[in-house]
């Protein structure tokens, strides 16, 4: 793994700011010296201001068309928008997770090459389409088909637990709940356990290095994090 000394600044869009693993993405990408601006694409507005952020509010996720001509010059995507499949049939799922995000990967495909795109999927995701979990078949499914795609690279992080950094107000009950075992666990599962901010360091350094694995596992987005720092 080697670092690409001819670093470009970074133009990043992020998906899913309003959710947990959006929110901490976004706060590494304002703190982070290398990424030169960030656009979010939300359905509601995101509550934050900074120098580097531009908001596009726009409802229809199916449907970016509309503002294709507003998502061109980016060089990078941290597309962290998702869904739990809890209770969802698999049509419903597939639309949610496949559709949409093969909707938006494809756009920006085609208006931005050198981009390079980072999906956050999830630990179990079935890369052959045919296990019997619903959200992993359709999971495999969506990566497999990223990876197909004329990105500069792509990546598919399969984060497990993700620990919520200091300041996030976008927390689930649930993941509140568990914050305190981290810091017992962490040093029993140093390979498995993450935080947020370093899924948000790995997706920025994609940008730069040259990290021969594409399905990311916890070990591998420790790895990249730490890369430069």
């Amino acid at each position: 793994m080697a670092a690409n000394p001819q670093r470009q600044k970074i133009k990043a869009i992020v998906t899913g700011a309003t959710g947990m693993v959006g929110e901490g993405v976004l706060m590494e990408c304002l703190l982070h010296p290398d990424v030169e601006q960030v656009l979010v694409i939300t359905r509601r507005p995101s509550g934050v201001t900074h120098p580097k952020l531009k908001e596009i509010i726009h409802k229809d996720f199916y449907d970016l068309t509309p503002i294709k001509d507003e998502l061109i010059s980016y060089n990078a995507c941290y597309f962290c928008l998702g869904v739990s499949s809890v209770g969802m049939p698999e049509a419903d799922y597939t639309r949610v997770t496949y559709d949409l995000t093969m909707h938006a990967a494809r756009l920006l495909s085609s208006l931005n090459p050198d981009m390079v795109f980072c999906y956050v999927t999830g630990g179990g995701t079935d890369s052959s389409e045919k296990g019997r979990v619903m959200w992993a078949r359709v999971k495999g499914r969506t990566e497999n088909h990223l990876l197909q795609l004329p990105f500069r690279r792509a990546f598919m992080f399969r984060p497990g637990y993700m620990h919520p950094t200091k300041g996030q107000v976008r927390v689930p009950k649930w993941a509140r709940a568990l914050t305190w075992l981290y810091p017992i666990l962490r040093p029993i599962f140093p390979n498995h356990l993450i935080t947020l901010r370093q899924v948000g360091l790995a997706m920025i350094r994609t940008s730069y290095t040259s990290y021969e694995r594409r399905i990311l596992d916890p070990k591998d987005i420790i790895a990249l994090a730490k890369e430069g720092s």
